[in-house]
């Protein structure tokens, strides 16, 4: 028997029981779908945090205070322990010396909080940070309208605000023709002299619902610290991206100098943007291959439903197999006949389950979106030849026993079976 006559005969056969086959492609199907769909979405999770860490600067460095393993001062709290020396604008300036430093390109120190933000009745709570005229360089922000702010405001401590495109919908419904307006930081009034372009969540919340204002109004206004040098955070930009490591050496060097701390007892943090990347990516990567398991696990059941119903169709075709063999039909022609039925009921779970998979993943996506949320599910190559590929392996691993069982009648048992 040649294979072109099996694959005839085994649909031949699948399309004597329709609902049978029918029920058993479903499983398939749902488990084709699962694993389709999951890996998309933790494939597009991965892409959109990435890009929402890349999207916060080039070549950047995060500088906190206290160190990685002390909670009181850990990395993005803001706030120095009790033995924590915190960190002032006087270090943000030896590290933008060029001769200490010469792997740095710009430096910007910053303090952090939240505020209300109040315009003609409405208001909203949002980020407010306290920045210099680098910060826009070092975070890759672009303006949508107005300016950003500069040396001016910083040395007039000027009432001035930019805002992002979030902020200025909730407060005014639209996120142009703002700029000029004032509105009210925590009863204060700011004049908005710039909106930001819309970039999405970052590692440090969303961009665009923040506020900045200058640094030197945030120190005596809004966000009080021990004293007028201290910072939250120094953002640092890397010359390139080949010196981001000797330039987060160089910091290191320099902030231990300045704070006598010993190597291995730091009251600080540097973080890079790798540093931040490698985290995501392997938290992301965890949850797909979860997520992609818990889907595997359908295909199992699948694969189970296969051999069942392939044992069913043994025992109802044994006097068709016991003719067969008595007419000269070999154990090998047997097997090849009932392990291509299996086959063929995978091969077509696994196309129809990897269209209804990029259906699932689409209608996520556009949810998403509909939503509000920069996330696109991403259905890649490697999950459909995945998933394809083990839908394939679990036809014919479990059509292997229901086959074999057939390919060992005896002729004429099999012809006495009734």
């Amino acid at each position: 028997m040649t294979f072109t006559q099996s694959i005839l005969e085994a649909l031949e056969s699948l399309n004597g029981n329709k609902m049978r086959s029918g029920l058993t492609v479903l499983g398939i199907v749902i488990g084709v779908a699962a694993v389709i769909a999951m890996l998309a979405v933790g494939n597009g999770a991965q892409a959109s945090i990435t890009g929402s860490i890349s999207s916060i600067g080039t070549n950047l460095l995060f500088v906190f205070s206290g160190s990685a393993d002390g909670p009181p001062g850990g990395p993005g709290s803001g706030r120095s322990g009790n033995n924590d020396r915190p960190l002032t604008l006087t270090d943000a300036e030896a590290i933008a010396d060029p001769f200490a430093a010469p792997s740095v390109e710009l430096v910007a120190p910053a303090i952090q909080g939240n505020g209300t933000l109040t315009y003609a009745g409405e208001n909203t709570t949002t980020s407010i940070s306290g920045v210099t005229p680098a910060y826009a360089t070092v975070r890759n922000m672009e303006l949508a309208e107005g300016e950003f702010i500069n040396e001016e405001h910083i040395l007039g401590r000027m009432s001035v605000a930019v805002i992002g495109p979030e902020t200025a919908t909730a407060i005014f419904g639209h996120a142009d023709g703002v700029v000029g307006e004032t509105i009210r930081i925590e009863g204060q009034p700011f004049r908005i002299i710039g909106v930001t372009v819309a970039k999405g969540g970052g590692a440090f919340g969303s961009e665009d619902n923040a506020a900045y204002i200058p640094f030197t109004t945030a120190q005596a206004r809004l966000i009080k610290r021990g004293s007028l040098d201290e910072v939250d955070v120094i953002f640092i930009q890397a010359t390139s991206a080949e010196t981001v490591l000797q330039a987060s050496d160089e910091v290191s060097n320099i902030i231990r100098q300045r704070h006598r701390t010993p190597i291995g007892v730091d009251d600080f943090t540097v973080f890079t943007q790798q540093d931040f990347l490698s985290t995501f990516e392997t938290i992301t990567g965890v949850l797909t291959i979860f997520l992609g398991g818990i889907a595997g696990i359908s295909l199992l059941v699948g694969g189970i439903g296969i051999m069942n119903i392939m044992l069913v169709s043994v025992t109802e075709r044994t006097r068709e197999i016991g003719l067969r063999k008595a007419l000269g039909a070999r154990k090998r022609d047997i097997l090849l006949q009932f392990l291509t039925e299996s086959s063929l009921l995978s091969l077509i779970g696994g196309i129809i389950g990897i269209m209804f998979g990029w259906l699932i993943a689409f209608i996520v996506g556009k949810v998403a979106t509909a939503t509000g949320n920069n996330f696109t599910p991403i259905v890649g190559t490697d999950a459909i030849i995945l998933s394809t590929s083990f839908s394939a392996i679990i036809g014919l691993f479990f059509g292997i026993y229901p086959a074999s069982r057939a390919a060992n009648l005896e002729p004429v048992e099999a012809l006495r079976y009734e």
